[in-house]
Formats: structure tokens, C-alpha cells, sequence
């Protein structure tokens, strides 16, 4: 009664559906005192080896998650396993080799392998509560006091069926569990690509990161078991993480496009308005010297000037960085002056295109990149309406501080190293490693992971932004390559890790 009561608090405690499937025959196998078993689950017409385990021979499997390599079973009622699950009652056998009721030549051929023998053999059918067929236990050589082996006690099926039962609710139970979990992790995957489907200017920025995150952990769990430490991120623990690095830019669902989509400093509108003015400016210096105005001397050098002035333009509208030389070319520029058509005194460059032009790096004027800034917020707005489970309870908090820095200069909140926890410093490094190179933004091309990773260790040694241990453990694992054929363009052996 002390067994069974204890293999109730196992099935109740485990979550995990390989551990639990282990655990459950662990358990009936020491209730029933034999020495070998296996527990089948079924999988459409034909029962699966899930768990296999002999204590005679020292052999284990399937507890890894990884199922043994044996053909399953046919659902066929030659085959005790299965008519015991079809017909849901326990067939007790004294000696495979004198029962012609049933097909036996799979263990015999198995003994034969191995040097085994299968002997005394009970399988217990495993049903759920709504009589829905889940799998099947098969026992095999009950064991006397001696250690000798003997067919299985008529009063132990009685007990085998009651955990049984308990056994086949809980797996299913676990099963919903994982349904439920599987099917939000599938959502939320919808959702970040949603984010980045909105723009061609990021359509693989959160599965890199998800896909750096995941080795980036590994890695850090491989030293401190090395070092005697123990994991650092359990599996939950990993989970959590990697569900923050999913769902940190959720905010940008509601980002307008023409923001986040900005490829030069001014919006093709504007530009194509001011190249106009400069048309508009050539004629009316052509009509000016018809008129005699201005000689003719006077409007090539105009004209020449306007040409000039669309070069500039044009350079400095798509460049990644802004130099001292053009912005001094452009406070130049918009000090010129043409007639308008009412004799008015009018810019060749307007204030707001002077002043878009001249941002010095990025696309975004300042107005505009409050409204990127803003994302966070929203992000944490609406992971605030998500009821998460406790144990991906810091998913809202790590994935809506992504832009906080080490020395309060980031955002939202301007927090500082002491309160950003070490899952939220690793997503700052992840996201701003694959924003320096990607090859898909709309403001800049994609740089070299050398280059992006020196400016990863300024940022952490120099300016105090980033963790500096975090950051060199980061450089040092080469997390956005893999193991075999290390590249340095770290996007395609990202891209070719999310297809594998």
C-alpha cells in the first residue's frame, strides 16, 4: 500500500512525459517484482516502444526522450500487447514458450540475440478514464525471494490495473499540458512573425535571435558544468528566456510602417519634391537670363549649382553616417535663395528637409525614432493582457527591458546595472549584435561579425553599456555558428539553423 501510495506522488509530481512514462514503469516493475519491462504507447494502428528496461541484461532506453529502435507493434490480436489493449483486459502468462495462443517469436528471437530468457511475462492495458485506448505495460519475469524467476501473483493484477489507470489519466493529462503549451509556443511564433512579416527590413531578426539565444544558453550551461557549477538554466528556466527573446518586439504589431520601413532620411515624397525645386530653379534661372537678368555666365554657374546640389543630396539622403564635410556642404546649401513666382524670396532647402538630411546616422529623425522607442512600451502593454504561468513568469519584464543599458542611458525606464537581471542583459547583446549584422535594414548594409563584435566589446569595456563578462562569454561562443563548417557570415548559419 506504501508503494502504491508513493507512486501516486510520482505520476501527480511529473510534468515531464518521458521522465513520467520512465517513472511508471520504474515503479510497476518494482510493485510487481520482476526483472525486465516495457511500456508501449499507441500511435495510430500500432504500439510504439517508448521505455525498455532489463535488469538482468543492464539495459535502458527510451528515458532520454529518445524512443528504442525496435519496429512498433501492429494492432493485431495475435500479439498479446495488442489484443490485451483492443479487448482492455490483462493476460497473465506463466511461460511464453508453452502458449500457442499468441505470437511469441519477437521476444524468443530477442532471447535468442541477447542470451536473455523471457519467461513469465503479464501486460496490463492502459486506458483512460473515457475508455480511450492509451498504451500498454508489458512485464516480464516476475522474480521469488530468491531472485528466481516465477509467473506473476494472481492478487498483483488487481494492483498493476489501479496504477495502471492512474498511469494512463496522468499521461494523458500531460499530454493536454503539452498540447496547450505547444500550441501557445506555436502562437506566439505567429505573432513574432507577424512583427517581422510587416517589413522586408526585418523578416529574420527574432528567429536569428531566438536561434543565437538557444546556443548561447547551451553554452553557458556546458561551462558551468565543466566548472563543477551545475546548469544554469534549467530547461523552464531556458524556455522562459527564449519565449522572451520571441515575443520583445511584439510592440512593433502597431509601429507605423512608414517609420520602420524609413530607408532614407527623407520619405520618397519629400524627395522627389525637393528634386523638383531644383528643376523648378533651373528653369526660372533660364527664363532669368532670357529676360537678361542675369547673364549667361551667371546662370550656368547656377544651373551647375543646382546639379551639384541634387548630387548632394541624393548622397547624403541614403548614406549610413553623415560626415562633418557634407553636413558643413549642407548648411551651405540651404542658405541659396531662388525667385518664386511672386517675387518672393524662397529656400532652396527647406527647414525640415535640412533637418532630416541631416541626421547623422540612421534614417529617423527624432520624432520618428520616439515613435520606434515606443515599441517597448507597447510591448509591455500587451504582454501585460497575457496570463503567464509561473514559470514563464518574467517573460513580460525581460522582453519589454530589451533596450535598458548597464549605465542608465537606455530605454524605456533608463534603468541601471543593478536592476537589469542577467536574461535581459543577454537579450541587449543578442538584439544588437543581429542589428549590426543583418543585411536587411532599411538604413545600413549588413557588417562583418568581426567588426559587430569589436563594437559589442566597446560598448561593454569602454562605454559601460553592456555586461563585459556576458559579452566576451558571448564573443567567445561563436553562437551564431555551428559547430561543423564555422563561417564568420553568421546570418546564414543562422538561416540554415532555423530550416535544419
Amino acid at each position: 500500500m506504501k508503494e502504491i501510495l508513493e507512486v501516486g506522488v510520482l505520476l501527480s509530481s511529473e510534468r515531464d512525459l518521458n521522465r513520467l512514462l520512465e517513472q511508471i514503469l520504474v515503479c510497476v516493475m518494482k510493485l510487481a517484482r520482476c526483472d525486465a519491462g516495457t511500456l508501449y504507447l499507441l500511435d495510430g494502428d500500432a504500439l510504439r516502444f517508448k521505455i525498455m528496461r532489463n535488469d538482468t541484461l543492464k539495459t535502458y532506453s527510451g528515458g532520454d526522450g529518445r524512443d528504442p529502435e525496435l519496429p512498433p507493434v501492429p494492432l493485431s490480436r495475435e500479439n498479446v500487447c495488442a489484443l490485451a489493449l483492443l479487448e482492455n483486459r490483462t493476460v497473465c502468462i506463466e511461460d511464453v514458450r508453452n502458449c500457442e495462443e499468441f505470437d511469441f517469436s519477437g521476444p524468443i528471437r530477442y532471447d535468442a540475440m541477447t542470451g536473455y530468457h523471457t519467461k513469465s511475462m503479464l501486460v496490463v492495458p492502459m486506458h483512460n478514464r473515457s475508455g480511450e485506448e492509451i498504451g500498454v505495460l508489458q512485464l516480464i519475469n516476475a522474480l521469488d525471494e530468491e531472485g528466481g524467476i516465477c509467473a506473476f501473483a494472481k492478487d498483483m493484477t488487481l494492483v498493476l490495473e489501479s496504477v495502471a489507470s492512474q498511469a494512463a489519466i496522468t499521461i494523458q493529462n500531460v499530454r493536454y499540458m503539452e498540447e496547450i503549451k505547444g500550441l501557445f509556443h506555436s502562437f506566439v511564433k505567429v505573432m513574432s512573425s507577424a512583427v517581422d512579416e510587416r517589413t522586408p527590413y526585418n523578416g529574420s531578426h527574432t528567429r536569428h535571435m531566438a536561434a543565437y539565444g538557444s546556443r548561447f544558453v547551451d553554452y553557458l550551461n556546458h561551462l558551468a558544468e565543466q566548472e563543477g557549477r551545475g546548469r544554469l538554466f534549467s530547461p523552464s528556466h531556458k524556455e522562459e528566456f527564449l519565449m522572451s527573446v520571441w515575443l520583445h518586439d511584439i510592440g512593433k504589431l502597431v509601429t507605423p510602417l512608414e517609420v520602420m520601413n524609413k530607408v532614407s532620411r527623407l520619405l520618397p515624397g519629400q524627395q522627389e519634391t525637393l528634386l523638383h525645386r531644383m528643376e523648378v530653379i533651373r528653369l526660372r534661372t533660364e527664363i532669368a537670363c532670357l529676360k537678361g537678368q542675369i547673364t549667361n555666365e551667371e546662370k550656368e554657374r547656377r544651373i551647375q549649382k543646382t546639379y551639384e546640389a541634387t548630387e548632394l543630396i541624393e548622397q547624403v539622403n541614403g548614406a549610413g553616417f553623415v560626415t562633418d564635410e557634407k553636413l558643413r556642404e549642407l548648411e551651405s546649401l540651404r542658405k541659396e535663395a531662388y525667385i518664386g513666382e511672386k517675387g518672393e524670396l524662397c529656400p532652396w532647402l527647406l527647414p525640415e528637409e535640412f533637418d532630416l538630411l541631416s541626421i547623422r546616422k540612421g534614417t529617423l529623425s527624432k520624432e520618428e525614432r520616439k515613435i520606434m522607442e515606443e515599441h517597448v512600451s507597447v510591448t509591455d502593454m500587451l504582454l501585460s493582457k497575457i496570463r503567464f504561468s509561473a514559470e514563464l513568469s518574467h517573460v513580460r519584464e525581460w522582453a519589454a527591458s530589451h533596450h535598458e543599458l548597464l549605465d542608465g542611458s537606455g530605454y524605456p525606464a533608463g534603468r541601471k546595472a543593478e536592476t537589469i537581471p542577467q536574461e535581459v542583459r543577454m537579450l541587449t547583446i543578442l538584439d544588437i549584435f543581429d542589428a549590426l549584422v543583418a543585411d536587411d535594414r532599411p538604413y545600413k548594409p549588413g557588417m562583418p561579425v568581426e567588426k559587430a563584435l569589436a563594437i559589442l566589446k566597446t560598448m561593454a569595456e569602454k562605454e559601460g553599456k553592456l555586461d563585459t563578462k556576458l559579452t566576451a562569454l558571448f564573443v567567445e561562443s561563436r553562437c551564431w555558428e555551428e559547430a561543423k563548417g564555422q563561417t564568420k557570415d553568421g546570418r546564414k548559419q543562422a538561416e540554415k539553423a532555423e530550416k535544419n
